[in-house]
């Protein structure tokens, strides 16, 4: 026994057998048990947010979280192996010209280890976090509150922002040992530059915050924007993304969302629709009467159209004027545009069925105009 504990003391390059054995063992440990460790933390952590989150399943909060908690645990365990260690940690990198104090490898360590955990607790936060925001737009969805779907995307990035200028102060503040409220006096006198500098970014976040409280539309509503029309898909800090009708995501500056002509055209009632057609001069008084009439009268009995009506508005080049004007009833895009079409190719039964056509242009000779005299 006493050879046994007399192996464990001697020294090899600087550090016991004991210390060897120690570091090997945490750092075992640490890597088998941190996939467990990291689930069973996690659903302890998950039992607080259970009454938050009833119709949420616990794994999507594990799923979550595992791969965060096991950064940490991994930086936790190679740290505490390695502080069990003598050398090569108490060697001195480089001495302090004034206070003549080393800096030896072991001090470079702690701050390195020291940058990481901070680093994965902020994720761990971050992650949780996404989870509150996972649970809110699920609620949401089951309330069918288009402003609240609006709403939790864009708490979710200001907060996670904040959490992250948070995260960037305390790194400074406890690995780079910098004064932080110094620091942040001294952002004082630069701040009018670089509210200067930040100009075009800060008004784009006054304009998220004006969407938000004005309230213009929320997501999934149908906007036109100084002509280009979307569905709103995400209100975000600086811009505000839609997708155009051939599935084109358009990204627009949330300055330009309420500086812009903004049209609504969800909160439209109806669709106003507005021609022409022409018809030959040939067609007879009575015919254009008849044609007038059938197209008012297959408007009226039209389920998707309102306050329609047709009349001869004017005398054409080449033909005969027709104004065709309906409402329609407001509805998604493809079924306003089969509606139209529909009632288009009704117009062309309507037209053929009293005996006319369609004009085009035509050119007509003077010859043609007046009979020819025989010689």
């Amino acid at each position: 026994m006493m050879m046994d504990y007399q192996f464990f003391e001697q020294v090899f390059w600087g550090n016991t057998v004991k210390q060897y054995c120690v570091f090997v063992v945490i750092i075992l440990l640490g890597l088998l048990f941190k996939r467990l460790v990291s689930r069973l933390f996690s659903l302890a952590l998950f039992k607080v947010f259970s009454k938050f989150a009833e119709e949420v399943r616990g794994e999507t909060f594990v799923a979550l979280l595992v791969k965060p908690i096991e950064s940490f645990i991994t930086f936790c365990t190679i740290y505490l192996a390695i502080n069990n260690l003598t050398h090569p940690l108490n060697l001195v990198l480089w001495h302090r010209s004034k206070t003549k104090i080393g800096v030896t490898i072991g001090d470079c360590l702690d701050k390195i280890f020291l940058f990481l955990i901070i680093l994965s607790i902020f994720w761990i936060i971050l992650r949780i976090i996404d989870f509150i925001a996972f649970v809110l737009k699920h609620k949401a969805s089951i309330m069918n509150n288009r402003a609240d779907d609006q709403l939790v995307p864009f708490l979710k990035e200001l907060t996670k922002t904040l959490i992250c200028f948070l995260g960037f102060f305390v790194l400074l503040g406890f690995v780079f040992e910098i004064n932080v409220l110094t620091l942040i006096t001294g952002l004082g006198i630069g701040g009018i530059a670089i509210a200067l500098a930040a100009k075009e970014s800060l008004e784009n976040l006054i304009g998220s915050f004006t969407i938000f409280l004005d309230k213009p539309f929320t997501v999934g509503d149908v906007v036109k924007v100084d002509g280009i029309e979307g569905t709103i898909e995400k209100v975000g800090f600086r811009s505000t993304w839609l997708i155009s009708p051939d599935k084109t995501t358009i990204v627009i500056p949330n300055r330009a969302m309420i500086d812009g002509v903004l049209e609504n055209v969800t909160l439209r009632n109806y669709r106003r629709v507005n021609f022409f057609i022409g018809i030959v001069y040939e067609t007879a008084p009575e015919d254009i009467k008849k044609i007038l009439s059938a197209i008012a009268a297959f408007l009226e009995a039209h389920p998707d159209t309102k306050d329609g009506y047709a009349t001869f508005d004017n005398f054409g080049d080449s033909a005969l004027h027709i104004q065709v004007v309906y409402l329609v009833i407001n509805m998604e895009h493809s079924k306003y545009v089969k509606v139209k079409e529909e009632i288009n190719f009704k117009l062309m039964e309507i037209v053929k069925e009293f005996r006319s056509g369609f004009a085009y242009p035509t050119q007509r000779s003077i010859s043609d105009s007046f009979p020819q005299q025989n010689s």
